[in-house]
């Protein structure tokens, strides 16, 4: 029996909260046996910082077609992936998701490996850039060649 197609289902930079149910819901179909949610949340510390929130800038239309790539890159590796992807962009408190990837296969490697090869070349690749808010009141633009796990 052959794998299924991959599939990217979707791609976007957003600027409303993300909605993770909606995403899961954008993977199911017969043959799905796991599905991969990542969600890359607002923490409330870094570096030692108290932090208050995020703001996300991104050169919207590289963004887009840089997570494009990186999407059909992945559905190209792995056979019978089915993949969607969400970057928001704006001012996210504490605790709202900044970056989904749903990752759905028969079997469970693969949704995983899927899953953790987008976010891992999302954070390499995409123009995004992240300034954090702290509870002192300061901001400060993040390094983005500093990749943190």
């Amino acid at each position: 029996m052959t794998a299924p197609e991959s599939i990217v289902l979707h791609v976007a930079i957003v600027t409303a909260p993300i909605d993770a149910s909606a995403l899961l819901s954008r993977v199911q179909a017969p043959g799905v046996g796991a599905v991969s949610l990542f969600l890359g949340t607002v923490r409330d510390m870094n570096d030692g910082r108290p932090v208050s929130g995020m703001e996300y800038e991104a050169y919207e239309s590289m963004a887009e077609s840089e997570l494009q790539a990186i999407a059909d890159e992945t559905c190209a590796r792995i056979a019978g992936l089915r993949l969607v992807v969400e970057h928001r962009v704006g001012t996210l408190d504490i605790g709202e998701a900044s970056v989904a990837v749903v990752a759905a296969h028969a079997h469970r490697a693969q949704a995983m490996d899927g899953a953790r090869d987008v976010i891992e070349a999302l954070k390499r690749r995409v123009p995004i850039w992240k300034r954090e808010h702290y509870l002192s009141g300061d901001r400060e633009w993040l390094d983005p060649t500093k990749v943190q796990a």
